[in-house]
């Protein structure tokens, strides 16, 4: 992660891996439902802010823990890591599962967050616009469903048949299998959203086929307060595809 700080703290048993770079105002980011998307694209927020990248249990270089069924228990194992790390107050960027537990987090714990940002946040129950079950796409057609234009993935991923690359994917489906098999969403999180008073922005690509652009409709009547931005040409990873998108939550949070 170039100019990142690879940190490892163990919170609750859990060993869990931090990367940290820049100074300024705190920007915490939540990656998604995998991590093959990497995190170079926050790069240009070091600039302004602090940037602080966990690898939540379950994921990429963090340890496992199947006593995470849920995603209260990320939320109560991040109030401990936030507490280890010094972190009061912060902006707080999430995408698609990391964006649901971001807006959990917010909800439940506003008074720690001072800016919200959500990438294709997953969460919300829409049955017009269902989020795609993506526990029954077969693994090797999952990259060709995250993006509009696949070079910009086709990069991040081997040449080559890899089965360290192959066995990490696996892992991580096996925790979001955990998470979400039961309960893809949770009627309570909707519930609390009105909870969420800081400033927040939305955006998302109008060509995601894993979570409907549609579902920005409903996210802006829980959140009338919110700026939603749709990027054209663009699917679930519109950060990737679209840079101004960085550019935008950079703004946003000055």
């Amino acid at each position: 992660m170039g100019k990142f700080k690879r940190e490892t703290y163990t919170i609750d048993g859990v060993e869990t891996v931090v990367h940290s770079a820049g100074n300024g105002e705190p920007v915490v980011f939540f990656h998604g439902a995998g991590t093959v998307d990497g995190f170079d694209f926050a790069e240009p927020w070091t600039e302004r802010f602090k940037v602080i990248v966990p690898y939540h249990p379950g994921f990429g270089e963090s340890g496992d823990d199947a006593s995470f069924t849920d995603l209260h228990d990320y939320v109560m194992h991040y109030l401990e890591l936030f507490d280890q790390l010094g972190l009061d107050r912060f902006h707080l960027v999430g995408l698609s599962l990391g964006g649901y537990l971001a807006a959990k987090f917010a909800s439940e714990h506003g008074h720690r967050v001072k800016k919200l940002a959500l990438i294709a946040p997953a969460g919300l129950i829409d049955p017009q616009h269902p989020m795609l079950d993506i526990l029954a796409v077969p693994g090797e057609e999952v990259p060709g469903l995250l993006v509009s234009n696949f070079d910009v993935l086709k990069k991040r991923l081997p040449e080559k048949p890899d089965l360290d690359f192959i066995g990490e994917r696996y892992r991580e489906a096996t925790t979001v299998a955990r998470l979400l098999w039961e309960h893809p969403a949770d009627p309570k999180f909707m519930r609390y959203l009105h909870r969420i008073k800081m400033p927040t922005l939305i955006l998302w690509g109008d060509e995601d086929k894993i979570i409907p652009v549609q579902q920005t409709e409903t996210w802006r009547k829980f959140l009338p307060q919110a700026d939603i931005k749709v990027y054209r040409g663009a699917g679930h990873l519109v950060h990737l595809e679209k840079p101004e998108v960085v550019n935008a939550i950079a703004m946003f949070l000055s």
